[in-house]
């Protein structure tokens, strides 16, 4: 698998093919095959790819020339982490943040979400950051697990309007970066 997997910067180009992905990360939802409390028409949307591509930090990932996962990575630390009482401090400039991190549905299993994982990990060490921040819905326990097997440590959970989504128990993860 690994051979066929290749992470790169998103392109305006890409924005369909992630909005796909969305789309069937919502139907996988409504189907009731996965967890993720992400909710159609809310979060997350075509406005959501546009607006990382914009900013120049979706990035996505190739399997076999196909736009099979997609995430964002900056330093960009949402309203409700103020609040944590986080185990590793760093500067904001320091912390490295994932968001957004779906994988198609009919790709699931194949590790990817975890090579997703260890990219973004890539990129913080490049940025020069100490610590690797990652947040999801507490009814998401999919990602928890895997989070978890990655070594992210689940820091705090905060009760929150996410992206819209109302009545959300946000899991607040991090992990400190390696030398």
């Amino acid at each position: 698998m690994k051979n066929g997997l290749r992470f790169r910067k998103a392109t305006r180009d890409d924005i369909e093919d992630i909005v796909r992905i969305y789309e069937r990360s919502h139907d996988a939802e409504e189907a009731g095959l996965t967890t993720t409390g992400w909710v159609r028409g809310i979060y997350p949307v075509r406005e959501v790819a546009e607006g990382s591509v914009e900013r120049d930090d979706m990035y996505v990932a190739e399997y076999d020339g196909k736009i099979v996962a997609t995430g964002t990575i900056n330093k960009t630390q949402v309203n409700v982490y103020l609040d944590c009482d986080w185990e590793y401090k760093a500067p904001d400039d320091k912390v490295c943040v994932l968001h957004t991190l779906a994988v198609d549905p009919d790709a699931r299993g194949l590790g990817i979400g975890p090579a997703f994982v260890r990219f973004y990990e890539e990129t913080g060490k490049e940025w020069g950051c100490e610590v690797l921040r990652i947040d999801t819905n507490a009814r998401n326990k999919r990602a928890r697990k895997m989070y978890a097997k990655l070594g992210y440590v689940e820091t705090d959970i905060v009760p929150t309007v996410f992206n819209g989504i109302r009545d959300v128990d946000l899991v607040l993860m991090e992990k400190k970066i390696e030398e």
